[in-house]
Parts: C-alpha cells; structure tokens; sequence
C-alpha cells in the first residue's frame, strides 16, 4: 500500500514565516508516512489532477490567486482531498476569494493588541483532535474572524481589556473542522510564526487536524 501524498504551497507575507513553517510541516507529515511536495506561490495549483493528493497544506498569507488555480484546489477538495492549515497562512491567505474563505470557513479580520497574553479553551473535549487536551495559556496574535456558523467549533478564546470594548466577552472560534463536499477540511488560528510549533498544545492540534482532513 502507498504512503499518504500531501501537497504543501506557501508564499506571501514573509512575516509568517511561510518557508520555514512549510519545513517544519514537511517534516512533520514525513514522520506520519507521507510522500510530501512542497512548492512556492500558487502555480502549481493549476496543474491536474490535485487530486491525487491526501491532503494540500497552504501556508501563504495575503497573497493572490489565478481562477484556474482556485477552481482546481475547490474542486479537489470536494472531491475528497483534504486541506488542513493555520493561523494566516490560511485563514488569511487571498482576501478577494470569498470562495476560497467559504471552503475554509473563515477569514482573519482583526487581532488587536497584536502579540498578547491570552487563553485557548478546549470546546469539544469529546473530539479526537483535542482528546486529553485541557485550557492552555498562548502568546501570540489572538484572531478576530468572521466565520461560518456550519463550523465544528473544537476550541475558543474569549476577547478580554481590548481597546474595542464593544468585543470584549466575545468568545470566538481558535480550532474548527468542517466538510466541504467530501473533503475534510481542519483550521487553526494558531501559530503567528514557526517558533509557535515548539508550544506542545498548538503542534499536537495542527497535527491531529492534519491527520484528520487527509484523505
């Protein structure tokens, strides 16, 4: 029996770290059995069939993409490919693809207080995903989001003393899963840079999520 295939693209701002989260993801499916490619921006999206990947992996933020390349990836993952991913590397990747946003189910908007002290609980105690996990502290980016009410809500912060009174007590979704046609698709609004992989909750959830969403 073959390994698994995944597929990993990254790009756009260098703030996210995007080559070396991309090695460290590499890695980390590679040690789970997987073949995995890795290229840089978008253009390999539009070669066919990307359905011949387990899983694609974008780790690209504020980025464009081509309308072949956007039908080929929504097309794979409802076929059955799955897509897995993370902080803006996903949740923030092409601001003017409203499909692309309805397929992750849903995009960054805000962080305020940019790099702050805050808390992630865990939702869903019940799911494999966060199986064993208990309420963590997390520094980084906490992410605002408009999201969609069909997620899978595994994990949730709550805004609190932001300058925006008006969101505090707001508890918005960290880590969801979803379907999109047949595909599993898994997000998780953590990990700002690579060096937020060496938080041992924030690794083991994209991982879990990871494996979940391939096929």
């Amino acid at each position: 029996m073959s390994n698994k295939k995944a597929f990993i693209f990254w790009g756009g701002w260098d703030g996210h770290t995007p080559v070396q989260c991309a090695e460290l993801v590499k890695d980390m499916l590679q040690a789970n059995g997987f073949e995995v490619e890795i290229e840089e921006g978008t253009g390999a999206l539009a070669r066919a069939p990307l359905t011949d990947f387990d899983l694609i992996v974008p780790i690209i933020t504020m980025s464009t993409i081509e309308k072949k390349e956007l039908t080929n990836l929504l097309s794979a993952i409802r076929s059955g490919t799955g897509l897995a991913g993370f902080h803006g590397q996903m949740g923030d990747s092409f601001r003017n693809e409203p499909e692309y946003q309805f397929m992750v189910g849903g995009q960054w908007v805000a962080h305020p207080g940019d790099i702050i002290d805050y808390k992630v609980r865990i939702r869903d105690v019940d799911d494999p995903i966060v199986a064993g996990l208990s309420d963590f502290a997390y520094r980084s980016e906490q992410y605002y989001m408009h999201v969609d009410p069909s997620i899978e809500v595994l994990a949730t912060t709550v805004f609190e003393n932001t300058e925006f009174e008006e969101i505090n007590g707001v508890e918005m979704p960290v880590v969801w899963k979803r379907r999109y046609g047949k595909g599993r698709v898994f997000y998780s609004s953590l990990g700002h840079v690579a060096d937020e992989f060496k938080v041992p909750q924030m690794r083991t959830l994209f991982e879990r999520g990871a494996l979940w969403a391939a096929r």
